[in-house]
């Protein structure tokens, strides 16, 4: 999810534990075949165990992938691009600081083996850049000291390392290589080797220098992309065909067509026109919002009667790399990344191969702040540029390349990280082919990010610090205020570890003055260990802030960290006080979730402090920068809400697995959460309950009531033999009274009855009678008011389903109802239930009689309805007679009896939550003929899944943190920040400059949004009136919340005007100012002299 448009969404917090190993007792039901894999094609046969234990029913999913790990991965890359990754054999040589992020990344992923090459050792310098070195293992080789931290991210994957000089011959071990510190020779000899292989070796060359960077890819002479962008195909429902040469395809205006000029679609379904149901994928033309044309002649075709989807049939794409030889002479178009600096690409292709030769010719990385050296790779850029005989620049900017010198032997975190994002995601597509390869060529680089005022060569030298390669970058002034600075951390999912890791590197807060605050409430999960890598499997269930930071501690063990669990919120703010916003230097957001980050906002509006905004979708990623009264707050623009299913299409008219699912989740909650958690409340206290019910007199207390009286009266379950008389009365009612007396049955066959009784009348209740009262209200040939057919598109008429105990997922579905409808009750769950041979027996025995659709029933079918509960001005009467219905059910009932609600958990396996509702959804879907989906699908639309990966996420925190040093070291303009916005997937990036503050204009004065006006000296409301006077303002009403504290229309608030504000907010208001608050914040308004309301800054009134 975009929560929007400058800052996305990080992960959202769920309860991500399941257990590693099922017992065979407790496999789960999957619904529906497997979209990604349909290699199965027998993915319904029920297998039994030797004890006639269900192992799986309906296609259970695949055993290679653990789902639970990799369940926020699967929903970006599907099941087979894992499987590709999970065959996958990686070489990463240059074991710096860029080659640990990008081994991290890959591990993280899980790709088969990574092979770690490196013939250097560890130096103390490399410490700034590489978050799995310490001083400990200075002189090690770096790929032998890297082993053991790189393994502890993922033991599936096997890591090796490789310590001496590498032949090419060695190359053919693996899919993918990845070289982050070669000569330019050896790197053609390589790729030349790579490239002409059989089949093709991808390969790429990256490098990080200072504040400069390259990627190169080569993944041979012609590779298949089999998904370029990762969406799902587009598809539309027919309104209307034409029996025209070309045929114009009409859709229905629910939603905006996708479809493109060139596109091939598929149409299914189509009624009347039957032609067009061949299969064959048909080209697209003259695409519009809503309609298209189709290369085909259907005059003589039947006429279009109603019906039809429209799907687009995505098409591989063959991409001709060429050998990095050849890519040289000929760059072809580089990838932009900021259009403000279209220039710089084909000077930094030139200045990357100075630096090469440099290196051949005196065997060593420029000196930092050298001008001689300096000198000489400009030379070098003018020698190569001269020898160009088609794209040679005609301009050099020598300044440019003098930072690229200076900087050249540095690999810096924050570009370790972002570009170990970017060459991660190319080796993902190497292996996969899934998304579109980077062609062939990137450049980057962040020279804003260095100080304003000008650097001595004398600043850069090194220190014998850890920190050596930074400040021979940005000098050591900058890195003082790095390491005094105070900064709190919102957050500690997957951004949270990235900054963690990030800032222990740069030094941020590691010196005597300096703090880093972070906060997070949430626990660890085994879903978050493919992302959040500073959490181990050992780690489960423990504080997230905590283990992170005491992880982030090892990275640099001068960390001045604090690890607290409580959510910023207003409820905290006695945590969170003025001083402790007020000594702050920055806040970095690590959040996931819309209003959390408007809150942070909001707070660093109000103490003007510049807040550093990141968040992924899948392969997506953005940034924006907020800074105080340079650029405008987060909070100042909102994407549009996003699009809701009308209520009526949800609950009777779904035309898409999403609707499905939607309804599903919302009958789970009604039935397992809702109902029993209204019981409870209302069991708790009866009389204010019910007073409450009868205050509010209608139909949704009409609805409360009548639910609780369901579950107290008919439904009521205090033994198995109450059970019965439930499952009798509220669904078995044709029953003999005489099978209530078989009370010498065992209580086994009770509740054998009971189960079998109320799940598959259940599921008649729901695909079965539902349907046959739906298409009774409204028969096929039902027409609307004016005279068109009611069921057209988007409507689907619906088929009531017949139940079989021999179709595996009816009985999946029988089974997770049953089991959760009776833990409601607290009925223990004896183990034969999830034996398919005793659940059918048991199901056999249910006799279900014919339903007869009733006349009048009243269907809600208006789209802009919010509620399905209809008021009648019976509604109090009804009210009342529930009330008494249900005190002389509570007579009946012991004292202490409360029932079991049960919050939907999407990610334990073992639960049947998403059995359940999996099981709704394709039933459902079954009814209106609509594609089913597997129970991981489900999990990703019913559970709201957030897609994520580690790449985009490292990416994202190492462009905030170059941002980072802009903050930190002062003095920047408005044009020197960037925001950013990429998807990893296209490969797109898009890097502009932040948006500046709206401005209002008074008389001599302006200010923005942020901007707060100070009034200290605890003064009366005479006084804040004068102060405002002597402006040239007129204040005519003033607010503390929601309490008016003056407003010169009010005659007696006159008499309010030599009262201290503090009292009026006490006494009026009736405001408790706590021990830590200062001072309060009025909102006043004003006009001018000529009486145009003026919009002015909340004014903070200091009272002590």
């Amino acid at each position: 999810m975009l929560p929007r448009k400058r800052a996305l969404g990080g992960e959202v917090p769920v309860n991500e534990e399941k257990q590693e190993e099922e017992s065979s007792s407790k496999r789960h039901c999957s619904a529906a075949n497997d979209n990604d894999n349909n290699n199965n094609k027998n993915g319904n046969d029920t297998i039994e165990d030797g004890n006639d234990n269900i192992m799986a029913l309906g296609n259970g999913n695949s055993p290679d992938i653990d789902e639970d790990l990799h369940s926020r991965q699967l929903a970006v890359y599907g099941r087979e691009t894992m499987r590709r990754l999970f065959a996958s054999n990686v070489l990463v040589s240059g074991m710096q600081g860029l080659g640990a992020e990008i081994a991290k990344n890959l591990i993280l992923a899980g790709v088969k083996s990574v092979t770690l090459h490196d013939e250097g050792v560890v130096e103390l310098w490399d410490l700034s850049g590489n978050f799995v070195f310490s001083e400990d293992d200075v002189g090690k080789n770096r790929a032998l000291a890297s082993v053991q931290k790189l393994q502890e991210l993922n033991n599936s994957v096997v890591i090796s390392t490789l310590t001496t000089e590498l032949t090419k011959e060695q190359l053919s071990d693996f899919q993918v290589v990845v070289f982050t510190d070669i000569s330019l020779e050896k790197a053609i000899e390589f790729d030349n080797y790579c490239h002409n292989h059989q089949p093709p070796i991808s390969f790429v060359k990256s490098e990080v220098r200072g504040l400069f960077g390259s990627v190169f890819c080569d993944f041979g002479p012609k590779f298949t992309v089999f998904d370029v962008d990762g969406k799902d195909p587009h598809t539309g429902i027919i309104a209307s065909i034409s029996n025209d040469n070309p045929a114009l395809v009409a859709c229905v205006d629910d939603e905006r067509l996708e479809f493109q000029d060139g596109d091939l679609v598929v149409f299914s379904e189509v009624n009347g026109m039957t032609e067009l149901n061949d299969g064959k994928a048909r080209k697209v033309k003259n695409a519009r919002p809503y309609s298209f044309n189709i290369e085909e002649d259907t005059t003589e075709y039947a006429a279009y009667v109603k019906g039809g989807i429209v799907t687009q049939v995505k098409q591989p794409k063959v991409l001709n790399f060429k050998p990095l030889r050849e890519a040289l002479r000929d760059p072809g178009d580089f990838l932009l990344s900021d259009f403000s600096k279209f220039d710089r690409p084909p000077l930094l292709h030139l200045a990357f191969q100075a630096l090469d030769k440099f290196k051949l010719e005196f065997g060593r990385f420029p000196v930092a702040g050298s001008e001689d050296d300096a000198q000489k790779i400009i030379s070098l850029v003018i020698s190569i540029n001269d020898t160009l005989s088609d794209g040679r620049l005609e301009v050099i900017d020598q300044n440019l390349l003098r930072h690229f010198a200076s900087g050249a032997r540095a690999v810096l975190n924050p570009m370790a990280a972002m570009f170990g994002g970017i060459v991660g995601q190319e080796v993902v597509k190497a292996c996969s082919g899934k998304f579109h390869p980077l062609f062939q060529f990137f450049y980057f680089e962040s020279v804003e990010s260095l100080p304003t005022e000008p650097l001595h060569p004398s600043d850069l030298k090194p220190l014998s610090s850890r920190y050596d390669a930074q400040i021979s970058v940005f000098g050591s002034k900058l890195q003082k205020n790095l390491e005094d600075a105070k900064v709190f951390i919102v957050g500690s999912g997957a951004l949270g570890c990235e900054f963690l890791k990030n800032l222990a590197l740069m030094g941020v807060s590691c010196g005597k003055q300096g703090k880093l605050t972070i906060t997070d409430d949430d626990v660890i999960e085994k879903s978050n260990l493919t992302r959040q890598f500073l959490f181990r499997d050992w780690n489960i269930g423990q504080a997230k802030s905590t283990v992170a930071a005491s992880t982030a501690g090892l990275i640099n063990p001068r960390l001045n960290i604090e690890a607290l669990q409580n959510r910023a919120r207003p409820e905290t703010e006695n945590v969170f006080d003025d001083e402790f916003w007020e000594n702050l230097s920055v806040v970095i957001n690590a959040l996931d979730n819309v209003n959390a980050r408007l809150y942070i906002d909001q707070r660093c509006l109000y103490f003007q402090k510049p807040l550093l905004e990141s968040g992924t979708l899948g392969a997506c990623c953005n940034t924006q920068m907020v800074i105080p009264h340079l650029t405008e707050n987060y909070g100042a623009s909102r994407d549009p809400p996003e699009k809701q299913a009308p209520m009526c299409t949800v609950h009777s008219f779904p035309h898409n697995i999403d609707h499905c699912l939607t309804w599903a989740r919302s009958e789970f909650e009604g039935l397992l959460e809702k109902t029993p958690a209204e019981v409870n409340s209302y069991l708790a206290n009866p009389n204010e309950y019910t007073s409450a019910m009868k205050n509010a007199g209608d139909a949704q207390a009409r609805d409360n009531l009548e639910r609780i009286l369901e579950c107290l009266d008919k439904e009521r379950c205090e033994t198995f033999q109450d059970s019965i008389s439930w499952a009798r009365l509220k669904y078995c009612f044709y029953l003999s009274i005489a099978f209530i007396k078989f009370t010498l049955y065992s209580i086994c066959l009770l509740l054998q009855l009971l189960i079998a009784c109320v799940d598959e009348t259940r599921f008649e209740d729901y695909f079965a009678n539902r349907v046959k009262q739906l298409t009774y209200t409204f028969p096929e040939d039902a027409t609307t008011s004016n005279g068109t057919p009611f069921w057209s598109a988007p409507k689907r008429f619906p088929r009531p389903l017949q139940f079989s105990v021999d179709d595996p997922s009816h009985l999946c579905f029988i089974m997770a109802a049953s089991i959760l409808r009776a833990e409601t009750f607290g009925i223990p769950i004896p183990d034969w239930v999830k034996s398919p041979r005793k659940l059918a027996d048991a199901v056999n025995k249910v006799m279900v009689p014919d339903f007869q659709p009733k006349k009048g029933v009243k269907i809600v079918t208006d789209e802009k309805a919010s509620s399905l509960s209809t008021s009648s001005i019976d509604d109090a009467a009804v009210i009342n007679e529930f009330i008494v219905k249900l005190e002389q059910s509570r007579n009946q009932m012991s004292p202490g009896f409360r029932m079991n609600p049960i919050q939907f958990e999407k990610d334990d396996d073992t639960n049947y939550h998403m059995d359940l509702i999996a099981g709704l959804a394709n039933m459902r879907a079954r009814n209106y003929g609509i594609p089913e989906v597997d129970k991981l699908k489900a999990k990703f639309i019913a559970g709201r899944i957030i897609p994520a990966i580690a790449t985009s996420t490292a990416m994202a925190t190492g462009l905030v943190c170059l941002e980072l040093y802009k903050i930190l070291g002062g003095g920047h303009k408005l044009e020197d920040y960037r925001n950013t916005f990429a998807n990893l997937a296209l490969p797109l990036f898009s890097i502009a400059e932040p948006v500046p503050p709206k401005v209002i204009e008074h008389k001599d004065m302006s200010w923005t949004v942020w901007d707060r006006w100070i009034l200290k000296g605890n003064p009366t409301l005479r006084e804040l009136l004068q102060w405002l006077k002597d402006k040239g303002l007129n204040a005519y009403s003033i607010s503390y919340g929601s309490c008016l504290l003056f407003n010169s229309m009010f005659p007696k608030h006159r008499e309010r005007m030599d009262k201290k504000l503090v009292d009026l907010v006490r006494e009026v208001a009736k405001a408790v100012l706590p021990p830590y608050r200062r001072h309060f914040d009025v909102v006043v308004a004003c006009e001018d002299d000529d009486d145009n309301d003026v919009d002015i800054p909340q004014i903070s009134v200091y009272f002590r």
